[in-house]
Parts: C-alpha cells; sequence; structure tokens
C-alpha cells in the first residue's frame, strides 16, 4: 500500500509538470518539498475517496443503464479527483474540469499496475489480495490427507462454431485453446437442434429441457404473448416451464453459479441473468456483477477506456467495409458500435472477473457465457479479421481464468463449449428485394410497397395470389352445382377479413402464425384462406423447404419442384438431404411442440458455398438448419468421460455435463467458504492481469 501510495505521489508530480491546466502549487510558487508533500496528500485523499466513496456512487447509479454507467466513469472519477485536490489542499492545487478527468484516469490504471505488479511476484500475497478484494475470508485448510473434489467452470463461447474454432486454433489466433488440445483437453462437435440459437441451447444445457421453444422468437396463439428469448420476461417463464417439466432445479442446483447467462441453472449465486432481471424487489440483484465490477475505480476507468476503444475500433471496421464494397453487409451504424462495445468489452469483464471470484470462492459449478463473437459476427460475418480479433482477445481471457485457477482452494476442470455457430451468406431482402413478411402478405394479396411490387418475387407472389383468388371467384359451376361457387367466394370473402399473419425472424428460420385462427392451421384450410401462399413460399429460391401441418398426412414438408414428404416418413433424403444428417429428426422433433408456428420456413442452404440467407438483417445468422451454424463445439479436460460419438441435441450436453460434475472423489458438497445470503450475488473485481485483456 505504501508502495502504490509513493508511486502514485509521483505520477502527480509528473503531470502536474506536463498538463498547463494541472497544478499542484499556488500561484506564488512553493519548494519542492512542499509541492511533494501536496502531491502526497493528494494522492492518498483520491485513494481513500475511490475505495470508499466510489463505491456508494456505483451503487446509488445501479438503475442507469450500464452502457451510460461505462461512459460516465471518466467524468465521476474525474469529480473524485477535483474533491481530492480541494480536501487536502485548502485550495492551492487546481485543475481544469476536463483535465481532472485525464489526471483521475491515469492514476487509476498507474495504482492498478503497480499493485498487481507487487502481488504476482507472490503467489500467496496475489491470493490475499484477490480474496480481500473481494471481501471474503480465506478458506479454512483442508484437512490432512483430504483431496478436494474438483471443481468444473463452463465457459460457453457464444456462437463459435467446431470449424471455426478448429481453424482458429489452427492459424496461432487462440494459443491458450492450442496448449490444452495438445496437452490436457479433446475437442469434438454436437448438432443442434432445428432452432440452432442460444435460447434453446441454452435452456437444454442448464435445465436440460427445451421442448417447445420452435425458435428465437415465436407467436403463442393460446395467449396472444409474443415470446422473445432474450426479453426478461420470456426469459423466466421459459426456464419456469423447463422446471416444471424436468422436475429438477438445473445444472447449477448445487453450489454453483450462473454469470451473463439467459437463464439461472438452478445456481443461487447470480449474475447478469437475463432471467432473473424480470425479478422485482430486494432480492432483484441482476445488477449486481455491474456494481461488484464497477466499485473498483481502476476496473472501471481501464473497460471504460476499452469500450471507446471499441467504439472507435467498429466505426473504422464498418468504414473500411463501405469503402472496400465488401459483400454482403449490413448497416452497422447508429447505436450499433455501442451495443458491440458493451457486449465485447463491458460484458466480458464483468464475467470474466465473476467467474475468478467463483474459483477463488471454491464453488462447485459455474457457467458462463461470453458473447462478443455472437455479436460481432451477426454484423461482420463469422470469418474475417473482426471476428479473427475477437477470438483472439477470447482466448485471452480464457487464459486469465485458467491463472487465476491456480489460486483456488479447490483444484478445477474447464470445460469450453458453444450454444450453436454461425452460417453466413446474404440476407433474404439483400437478395431477392423484399423480407419474408412482405412476401408472404404478397402471397395473401395483402397491400405491399411499390418497392417490393417491383421486384420479381414480389410481382410473382402478387400475380400467383391474384390468379388463386380469380380461379376461386370465377370457376365454372361443377358437379355440386351453385355450392361449388358460393364455397369459393366464401373463401375470398374470409381471406379478404382475416388478421394479418404474424411473420417472425430467428435467424434463417421464419415463422408464419394466423392468429384468428385459435389452433394450428392446415395446409387445407391455408389454401382455402389464401390459394398462393403456400406455392409462392414453397417454389421460392430462397427458400429450402416448408413445414405445415395436414389434414391428410398429419404434417408435411413442401419444397422445390412439387416435392411433398409426410413428417412421419421424412428421412435425410429428398428435399433436407441438403442439410445433412439429422435434419429429418430435428424437423420431427418441432412439428410436435404445441406452439409450432402454422408455416415453419426455413431458408436455401448452399453445401458448395456453405451460405444460408437470413430474415433478419445479419450476414452471420443462426436460427435454423444449414451449414456452420448446426455445428457447436465441445471442449473437455480428458481426465473426464468422453461424450457420445454422435452428441445431438443441446438436453443431450446436459445429461454429459451433469455426469461431469458427479465425476470425482466425494460427493460435490459446497465449500465452507463459499459466500451465501445477502452476498450470494456478489462477484469478484479482479484488477492487474485482467489490463492484458483489453485493447487487443
Amino acid at each position: 500500500m505504501i508502495t502504490v501510495w509513493a508511486v502514485s505521489t509521483l505520477t502527480l508530480l509528473l503531470l502536474a509538470a506536463l498538463l498547463p491546466d494541472f497544478q499542484l502549487q499556488s500561484a506564488d510558487g512553493e519548494s519542492l518539498t512542499t509541492v511533494a508533500f501536496t502531491a502526497a496528500w493528494c494522492a492518498g485523499a483520491f485513494g481513500l475517496l475511490s475505495a470508499l466513496v466510489w463505491p456508494l456512487i456505483v451503487r446509488a447509479l445501479l438503475l442507469v443503464p450500464a452502457l451510460v454507467l461505462g461512459l460516465l466513469v471518466f467524468f465521476l472519477n474525474g469529480s473524485l479527483l477535483l474533491l481530492a485536490l480541494r480536501l487536502s489542499t485548502d485550495g492551492r492545487a487546481a485543475a481544469a474540469p476536463e483535465t481532472a478527468v485525464v489526471v483521475a484516469a491515469v492514476m487509476s490504471a498507474v495504482a492498478s499496475a503497480t499493485s498487481t505488479a507487487l502481488a504476482v511476484r507472490d503467489d500467496e500475497a496475489y491470493r490475499r489480495r484477490l480474496y480481500r478484494l473481494a471481501d471474503r475470508k480465506r478458506p479454512r485448510a483442508v484437512r490432512a490427507g483430504a483431496e478436494p473434489v474438483p471443481g468444473t467452470v463452463f465457459l460457453q463461447l457464444d456462437g463459435v462454431g467446431h470449424q471455426v474454432l478448429s481453424d482458429a486454433v489452427a492459424a496461432g489466433r487462440m494459443p491458450t485453446v492450442a496448449e490444452w488440445l495438445a496437452t490436457t483437453h479433446t475437442l469434438t462437435s454436437w448438432r443442434t437442434d432445428w432452432s440452432s440459437q442460444t435460447g434453446a441451447s441454452q435452456l437444454g444445457i442448464l435445465h436440460g429441457s427445451n421442448e417447445d421453444v420452435p425458435a428465437f422468437r415465436w407467436y403463442e396463439k393460446d395467449t396472444g404473448r409474443l415470446m422473445v428469448s432474450n426479453r426478461p420476461a420470456s426469459a423466466v417463464e421459459l426456464q419456469r416451464r423447463a422446471v416444471e417439466r424436468t422436475g429438477d432445479g438445473g445444472l447449477l442446483a448445487l453450489d454453483g453459479a450462473s454469470r451473463g447467462n439467459l437463464f439461472s441453472g438452478g445456481a443461487d449465486q447470480l449474475a447478469l441473468v437475463l432471467s432473473m432481471a424480470a425479478r422485482r424487489g430486494r432480492r432483484n440483484r441482476s445488477r449486481a456483477g455491474y456494481f461488484a465490477y464497477f466499485s473498483d475505480p481502476a476496473n472501471a476507468v481501464r473497460t471504460a477506456g476499452s469500450l471507446v476503444n471499441e467504439v472507435v475500433r467498429e466505426i473504422a471496421q464498418s468504414l473500411r467495409a463501405r469503402l472496400r464494397r465488401e459483400t454482403p453487409r449490413v448497416s452497422r451504424g447508429g447505436l450499433y458500435p455501442f451495443v458491440r462495445a458493451f457486449a465485447t468489452v463491458v460484458e466480458r469483464d464483468v464475467v470474466v472477473a465473476a467467474v475468478m471470484g467463483d474459483m477463488l470462492a471454491g464453488r462447485t459449478a459455474v457457467y458462463a457465457d461470453l458473447v462478443a463473437y455472437d455479436e460481432v459476427a451477426h454484423h461482420s460475418g463469422p470469418r474475417g479479421r473482426d471476428t479473427d480479433q475477437v477470438l483472439a482477445r477470447l482466448d485471452r481471457a480464457v487464459a486469465l481464468i485458467a491463472k487465476v485457477a491456480e489460486h483456488a482452494p479447490r483444484p478445477y476442470r474447464i470445460v469450453l463449449l458453444s450454444d450453436h455457430g454461425q452460417s453466413t451468406g446474404e440476407t433474404f431482402e439483400s437478395a431477392y428485394g423484399l423480407t419474408l413478411k412482405e412476401l408472404v402478405r404478397a402471397g395473401c394479396g395483402l397491400p405491399v410497397s411499390r418497392r417490393v411490387r417491383r421486384t420479381r418475387s414480389g410481382s410473382e407472389a402478387r400475380d400467383a395470389a391474384r390468379d388463386a383468388l380469380r380461379s376461386a371467384l370465377h370457376r365454372p359451376v361443377d358437379e355440386a352445382g351453385e355450392a361449388g361457387k358460393d364455397g369459393a367466394e366464401a373463401a375470398a370473402v374470409a381471406a379478404a377479413r382475416a388478421p394479418e399473419p404474424v411473420v417472425l425472424a430467428s435467424g434463417n428460420l421464419g415463422l408464419v402464425s394466423f392468429p384468428g385462427v385459435p389452433h394450428r392451421m392446415t395446409r387445407e384450410e391455408i389454401d382455402r384462406l389464401h390459394p398462393a401462399l403456400l406455392r409462392t413460399l414453397a417454389h421460392h429460391p430462397g427458400i429450402g423447404f416448408l413445414l405445415v401441418a395436414s389434414e391428410a398426412h398429419g404434417s408435411v414438408v413442401l419444397a422445390r419442384d412439387g416435392a411433398e414428404v409426410p413428417v412421419g416418413s421424412l428421412a435425410d433424403e429428398g428435399p433436407l438431404a441438403v442439410f445433412g444428417p439429422g435434419a429429418a429428426a430435428a424437423v420431427r422433433r418441432t412439428d410436435g411442440f404445441p406452439h409450432v408456428a402454422d408455416i415453419m420456413v426455413n431458408s436455401m442452404y448452399d453445401p458448395a458455398a456453405g451460405t444460408v440467407h437470413a430474415f433478419e438483417e445479419q450476414i452471420g445468422s443462426h436460427g435454423g438448419l444449414g451449414g456452420d451454424q448446426s455445428r457447436p463445439f465441445l471442449l473437455w479436460p480428458r481426465e473426464l468421460t468422453p461424450p457420445p460419438a454422435d452428441l445431438v441435441g443441446a438436453e443431450r450436453v446436459h445429461e454429459v455435463l451433469r455426469a461431469w460434475l458427479r465425476e470425482g472423489e466425494g460427493p460435490q458438497v459446497p465449500l465452507e467458504i463459499s459466500s451465501s445470503g445477502a452476498d450470494a450475488e456478489v462477484v469478484l473485481p479482479v484488477e492487474g492481469p485482467a489490463a492484458r485483456d483489453k485493447n487487443g
């Protein structure tokens, strides 16, 4: 502490000499000894305010969005410095407000670097310091002759496909993972369900059931509710349903911690868990992770600086892509640079610090989600310079966690996995000039914009709808007499009066629902209401296949060239052959969900190029079948029992992870050092080595 104080004093003296708007003496001038004494008092006052007042400021600002809090860090820290100058020098020292911001940032960074440099030289000192930062008591000594039961840390690298990880390792972009593969770990792939997205995969992994999650977003006719996996209200409902189905709290129910996830997994230790953000009252500590991390001003300044750097990096990368006319490309303006910076910097730093705190507390199981790659890949593409940089930074985060594990009171097994991959390709709208919603409206004969009518797809769909309606209204009287004509006219009137369809997109998976009909509509009912719709969709070159119920066959898959296969006899050949093994089983399983849409639409997939067409503005997408999105990875320590060779579905991954938690000597019981009660959601704000995990 004395050394840090001394270095901070020297830093203040240096800054006073370099910055014209910062002074440590009165206008009349003072002796060098007096100036040094003033600098020491200022450094001490600033250190005390940072330790005592700063946590109170951050806690008071918990209601402020985390992104805004990150941007306020510099100004709040500068205000503390101005207060320290006033309190410790009776007004002799002064600084312009903008200069105070710079001085405070440098002071915090220097203090953090100095304390880290001193602590890491001594493992025991480093360990004591980390426990002190976490406000935890040191663990009791392990009984002689007793080996502590290993804990397990599951790190989810969101959206990183098996092939992407393999290529990154081969190219040297992830040296930590490469070293593990060469010495201690084994890598394999697993296959997602049809809904290849975080909501379905993580619910299955953490809670053992992702039944009735047909997509990232879907419409439920019985409740009239739009479910979106990353909305707190939807997440808590999905978790409740999963727990009700399985009768089990989840993977992390025994002394577990859930960090940065959509769902809790049954853990008591929670931070940045979306399903808990829907709760109200004192027990809602969804922002506890932010407080614990940002309560250390050095962490706050470092992360805020990295956030600004990431915003600049995104703007520069987006500008370069436009100047080079790279394709495919989507808009990356507006607030997106800040959204990306939050996912790649703030969320990563807070979650990594939380995981390190969990290990130092000796918790049995930790599951954390790092979303940086997934966010960047959606807008920059799964492969390229942008995502390569993100993968390299994720590797450094993994290395930092592994390093801190060496100081934990129990050994830890670190498992890396992903929830899905990503497939690349031009968006559906960019390729064909209209969105899926506009194509559906055109196929229903509903009004569309002139822009859509001028596209080939829109014109063909409207012509087909018009011809179908004209045929229904004016076809000749058949053997059934006037009844046939009356039925056609009734169908036309019903189509005109029917509520507009709800069209939703989840990557390259589209869902079409008709809210005016309380049950799942059949193909025959849809044909009577909108005669051209199914034909328009099934024959479109950007669509791979449709799933729709049928009165005659139960359910059928429709595709181009008139392909029509009942789901009961569906195989991996025929219209689904291009999507690879397991596609038929995935479609058949989803067909049995209570909330499956009236029409499930999967985009085309080109196996030669590995491309799909997302129905939303993403050039890297996931959510349906086709390509790398369905092939995430699982990387585990070799001392664990290998998973099945053909691992299919998130629910099976849950079974593998649960079995790994059971392995080891002795029962998996909480250690006495694990915190509980009011501090159950506090995480560790780690300084030091995290500084190497910033700015590329």
